[in-house]
């Protein structure tokens, strides 16, 4: 049977692969603190109890035929509302597109502005850009970024790819890292895409920016959400927002997504999502359009998630940072938002105790899923190399005695390696 090339040459997630690894040794009776998948532990985080009240009343309601495929009004309209209250942006529902979770909202926006052949410029790491090119066979532009710089590309560093390039595909706070744009870093960005539209010649596709800030609702301490076009109005007609319930509501499952940007784009994705059949479902819709205007249930939710979320991560840097001060080769940076943690761990070419020379970031991950229970997934994951020794921790399904249980195991297994 012959397959088309996509298929041949499409990649399955690394993250999913290492999740195999992990429940194969879970069924062979091994206890492990598996902090590879970005989602919730229904059980430590469950979904806010105002929302779980509203889908099963639409259940009950009978809410179960088809919604529309741009997505209820009523939860475009109060998505535009709590866009409004939470990050002052002025929205129209029509410029407001709703579907089951961010994911079919990317790849719309993908086939909306992206030819094959079109190049694509993206931070490395960062979450699934690279699978989206391949989807839609666009020239794929991976831009390294700097641990000095918390992993957030700089103008400076996409500035020399931005030639011709068709879309400019950013996230904050990112995935896999947990860090954020500050604000001037991401106005030197805007004023790039805006300088090379000028330059843009009639008839020349101009460059569009997508900005995933699916976790923008979860920052902490000092730490504060940008976007572009609150920084740059003169940018509204080209950036398409990426957002959503599943993050900041521990609603993984519930599947409801939204993005939002030019009304003439957002109608032609409206299309896309709706061949695809890829819309969210509707008691979860009715839903979650009255959850949205309950500002106190929200806020009360968002308040104590932050602080278990946040307590965890302070957990896991500071017990990597005193595994530093003792002398071993890692690090960590600083959380700074989303469920994620930054950290490192430089042991390429060490022995572990029964012979076998670590050579890389999937050998140290593996080493550590065995010896200290621990799972993470490498930023190679991400686009980076194999080479580089950076590992995105994600603690929404564990509890903040899980990871303080972590270090020793950690100390432990990094002490047997020579």
């Amino acid at each position: 049977m012959s397959l088309s090339v996509l298929a041949q040459n499409l990649k399955g997630s690394e993250i999913i692969k290492i999740a195999g690894e992990i429940n194969e040794l879970k069924r062979n009776g091994a206890q492990i603190a598996n902090l590879t998948i970005g989602d919730f532990d229904s059980a430590i985080y469950p979904i806010p109890d105002a929302l779980t009240a509203g889908i099963k009343n639409a259940y009950d309601a009978h809410q179960t035929n088809y919604p529309p495929a741009d997505g209820l009004l009523s939860l475009r309209e109060s998505v535009a509302g709590f866009l409004k209250t939470r990050h002052g942006l002025e929205l129209k529902p029509n410029e407001v597109l709703i579907s089951s979770g961010s994911r079919p909202i990317i790849y719309a926006t993908f086939l909306a502005l992206v030819d094959p052949g079109d190049k694509v410029v993206f931070p490395a790491p960062s979450w699934n850009n690279n699978h989206y090119c391949d989807l839609t066979g666009a020239q794929g532009v991976a831009v390294d970024t700097r641990a000095e710089n918390n992993f957030m590309p700089t103008a400076a560093e996409l500035k020399p790819h931005l030639s011709g390039a068709a879309l400019l595909a950013l996230c904050s706070p990112l995935n896999p890292t947990g860090t954020m744009f500050s604000k001037a870093n991401l106005e030197e960005i805007c004023d790039l895409v805006i300088e090379e539209n000028k330059g843009r010649k009639a008839g020349e596709k101009p460059l569009y920016l997508l900005y995933d800030q699916i976790y923008a609702m979860l920052t902490f301490g000092s730490h504060k959400h940008y976007d572009p076009v609150s920084l740059r109005p003169e940018l509204k007609e080209y950036v398409l927002y990426i957002d959503g319930a599943s993050k900041c509501f521990a609603a993984t499952g519930v599947r409801v997504g939204w993005g939002f940007g030019p009304e003439k784009i957002i109608a032609s994705m409206r299309s896309i999502v709706g061949h695809m059949g890829a819309w969210a479902p509707k008691a979860e819709q009715v839903a979650m359009s009255e959850f949205l205007k309950q500002h106190t249930e929200v806020d009360n939710f968002l308040s104590e998630m932050k602080n278990n979320i946040q307590k965890s991560l302070e957990a896991l840097y500071k017990g990597f940072k005193q595994l530093k001060e003792e002398g071993f080769a890692v690090d960590a940076i600083e959380p700074m938002g989303a469920i994620y943690l930054t950290l490192k761990l430089d042991y390429p070419g060490k022995t572990t105790p029964e012979g076998t020379v670590l050579k890389d970031s999937a050998d140290i991950n593996f080493y550590l899923i065995k010896k200290a229970g621990l799972a993470l997934v490498p930023f190679s994951a991400f686009g980076t190399g194999p080479e580089m020794n950076w590992f995105r921790a994600s603690v929404g399904a564990s509890t903040l005695a899980d990871i303080e249980a972590i270090i020793p195991r950690i100390r432990e297994a990094l002490g047997q390696l020579r």
